[in-house]
C-alpha cells in the first residue's frame, strides 16, 4: 500500500482537528453550554470518521480485533452522529431557544441513534468474511445485510446533507457578520460535497445491481468529495473563530512595529516604576499594552521640556513642504526629539509652555509621531528647512 495514498487524508483530518483544538478552550469555559457542546463534538465525529476511513487504519482496526470490516459500522457511525450533530448545530444556530426547538432537536438524536444501532446490528447479521480496504461498497453491494448497511448510512448522509444546505441557504441572507457569513459559505459548500459523494455512491450501487461495473464512481470519484466536505466543514468552523483573531493580532502587529521608533526614541527617559520583563511567548495584546503604557509614561515626563513654538514652527515648516495630513505627525517628531535632547543635556523645561504636554502630545497624534520617525529623511528636511529660515530671518 502506497504511503502517497494516504497524503489526501492529511488535510482534513489536521483541518479538522486545527478547529477543534481551537474550540477546546471554549469548550472548557462553557462545557454546560448546548451550542459549544455540539459544535464539540460534531468536529470529535468529523474529524474521527477520517481517522477511521484513512486505509492504513482500516487495516489496523481489522488486524487489531480480528474482524474483517469491522472498520465499516465503526466508521459509519462517526459519520452519521456527525450528520445529527450538523443538523442540530445549525438549528441551535438559527433558532431561539424554545420548547419546540428542544423537542425537534431531541427527535433527530433519537433517530439518528437508532441509526447507528441499526448499522451495528445489519454489519453483525452480514457475512462480509474478505476484507476489503478500498471497495467495501460495491464489493458487497449485493450481500443480504451488508446491502441494507450501506444504504441505510448513504440514506442518513443525504437526509443530513440535504436538510443542512436548506437551512444554510435560508439562514444565509439573514448573517450579518462577514466572518461567520463566509463560515455559513464554507458550510454550504462542504454539505454540498457531501451530496455528490452520496450521489456517487448510490449511482456504482445501482450500477452493481443492474450488472453494470461502475465501482470506479465510489472507490476513485466519491472520496475525494468526502474528504472536501470534511475540509470545507473544518473551514466553516475555523474561520468565523480564527478570522476575527487574525484580523486583530494583524492590526495589534501592525500598531506594535509602527511604535516602535517612538518607544526606541523614548528609552532614554527614565521610567517611574520597573518595567515588566516579557518573554519571548507572551501574548501580543500584552507587549502591545506594555508599549503603548511605556511611551505615555515617557512623554509625561517629558512634557514639560516640549517646546510648543518649536511645534508650530515645524507644523508650518511640514505643512508646507508635505502637506497637512503628514504635518501633525513630523511636526510632533520634530518637537520631541528636540526635548529628549534638551531632557538628556540636563537643560531646562520650557518656560513657556501651555498645560501639561502644550497640545503636542496628545494621544491622537501618537501614531502620527511614530510613523513620522520611520523617516528619517524627511524630517532632516524639515529640520534644515527651518533652519535655513531661522538663518534668513536673522540676516534680515
Amino acid at each position: 500500500m502506497s504511503p502517497s495514498f494516504h497524503i489526501p487524508y492529511i488535510l482534513p483530518t489536521a483541518l479538522l482537528a486545527f478547529a477543534l483544538v481551537l474550540k477546546l478552550p471554549t469548550f472548557l469555559r462553557a462545557s454546560r453550554d448546548p451550542d459549544v457542546r455540539a459544535t464539540t463534538l460534531l468536529l470529535i465525529w468529523a474529524t474521527a470518521v477520517l481517522v477511521v476511513i484513512t486505509p492504513v487504519n482500516i487495516e489496523r482496526l481489522n488486524d487489531l480485533t480480528g474482524v474483517p470490516n469491522i472498520a465499516s459500522p465503526w466508521a459509519y457511525s462517526f459519520l452519521t452522529a456527525f450528520c445529527a450533530t450538523g443538523l442540530t448545530m445549525i438549528m441551535r444556530w438559527r433558532e431561539p431557544p424554545s420548547v419546540g426547538r428542544r423537542r425537534r432537536i431531541r427527535r433527530i438524536y433519537w433517530i439518528y441513534a437508532g441509526v447507528v444501532a441499526v448499522l451495528w446490528l445489519t454489519f453483525i447479521l452480514a457475512d462480509v468474511p474478505t476484507a476489503r480496504i478500498y471497495d467495501l461498497d460495491t464489493y458487497y453491494a449485493g450481500t443480504p445485510w451488508m446491502r441494507e448497511h450501506i444504504l441505510l448510512y448513504i440514506a442518513a448522509h443525504t437526509v443530513s446533507s440535504l436538510v443542512a444546505v436548506s437551512m444554510l441557504w435560508k439562514w444565509f441572507p439573514e448573517v450579518a457578520d462577514r466572518w461567520l457569513k463566509a463560515g455559513v459559505v464554507f458550510l454550504q459548500l462542504g454539505f454540498a460535497s457531501g451530496l455528490v459523494f452520496d450521489g456517487a455512491k448510490l449511482a456504482a450501487l445501482g450500477a452493481r445491481w443492474s450488472g453494470h461495473d461502475w465501482d470506479a464512481l465510489s472507490t476513485r470519484a466519491a472520496p475525494p468529495f468526502a474528504l472536501l466536505e470534511a475540509a470545507l466543514v473544518a473551514l466553516g468552523f475555523i474561520v468565523p473563530q480564527a478570522g476575527p483573531f487574525l484580523q486583530k493580532w494583524v492590526r495589534e502587529r501592525r500598531e506594535y512595529r509602527r511604535l516602535a521608533p517612538l518607544w526606541h526614541a523614548l528609552r532614554i527617559i527614565t521610567p517611574a516604576a520597573a518595567e515588566a520583563r516579557f518573554g519571548p511567548w507572551t501574548p501580543l495584546d500584552l507587549r502591545l499594552l506594555q508599549r503603548r503604557q511605556r511611551i505615555h509614561d515617557a512623554l509625561r515626563m517629558l512634557g514639560p521640556y516640549v517646546d510648543p513654538a518649536l511645534y508650530q514652527q515645524a507644523r508650518e515648516t511640514a505643512q508646507a513642504g508635505y502637506g497637512v495630513p503628514n504635518a501633525d505627525g513630523v511636526a510632533g517628531a520634530v518637537t520631541i526629539s528636540a526635548a529628549i535632547r534638551t531632557y538628556q543635556q540636563g537643560g531646562p523645561p520650557v518656560a513657556h509652555l501651555q498645560g501639561p504636554r502644550g497640545g503636542v502630545l496628545m494621544d491622537d497624534r501618537i501614531e502620527g509621531i511614530a510613523s513620522a520617525l520611520h523617516r528619517p529623511r524627511i524630517l532632516h528636511d524639515v529640520h534644515r528647512r527651518m533652519t535655513s529660515t531661522e538663518s534668513a530671518r536673522n540676516h534680515g
